[in-house]
């Protein structure tokens, strides 16, 4: 397997950094979702609607104090400025939690795109390589070239392997990120409709 990297050439350095910091990311990702699947909490969420619904709003707070469910911070944080910027408190609290599920998004983005591209460009390398190894040994023409894309395909092939693995964990992820953010948005919609029905009847 080391001699097989070592034959893609230079190129398979900065693909194994890469592919090195897809796995981080992974691994940082999913230990993260673990998390906040373990800090869900509907029921404090719940409480917090049954209690905005008899209007007792601090009653309320109270009940989505200290809850680790990001959705519950989001509508406790919307319900302490209520007064000020409800709205606009609302959609900070939504950004921050949804900021928390993006984080390393743009790095497999970035791989995905990238690591193919460094593929292609020590596959093209190598086969300049190739070409120029010829010289004047045009009657070994055939096993000079053939053995020398041969090894220059290794590099395609690493980086193509790169962005496949990272491409399954980041729709996955992706998948979470618009899952959490329709959560959020029926909560936070759900919580308004409430909220200006308490002042209609107030």
């Amino acid at each position: 397997m080391v001699h097989l990297f070592l034959r893609g050439g230079p190129v398979m350095w900065p693909i194994l950094v890469a592919s090195l910091a897809a796995l981080t990311v992974i691994i940082e990702r999913i230990a993260f979702l673990i998390r906040e699947k373990r800090s869900r909490y509907p029921e404090t969420v719940g409480k917090i609607f049954s209690e905005v619904e008899k209007g007792k709003i601090e009653e309320a707070i109270q009940a989505g104090e200290g809850c680790g469910d990001f959705v519950a911070v989001t509508l406790v944080y919307g319900l302490r400025h209520r007064h000020k910027a409800f709205s606009n408190a609302l959609l900070q609290a939504a950004n921050k939690e949804l900021k928390r599920f993006n984080r390393g998004l743009p790095v497999l983005d970035t791989i995905i795109t990238l690591a193919p591209l460094l593929g292609l460009f020590g596959t093209v390398i190598g086969m300049i390589q190739a070409f120029g190894l010829l010289g004047g040994r045009e009657l070994e023409a055939p096993a000079v070239i053939t053995g020398g894309i041969a090894e220059a395909l290794i590099a395609t092939a690493y980086g193509l392997l790169t962005a496949i693995v990272a491409l399954i964990p980041f729709n996955y992820l992706n998948a979470r990120l618009e899952e959490a953010r329709h959560e959020i948005e029926d909560a936070t919609a759900h919580l308004e409709l409430l909220l200006l029905k308490q002042d209609k009847n107030s």
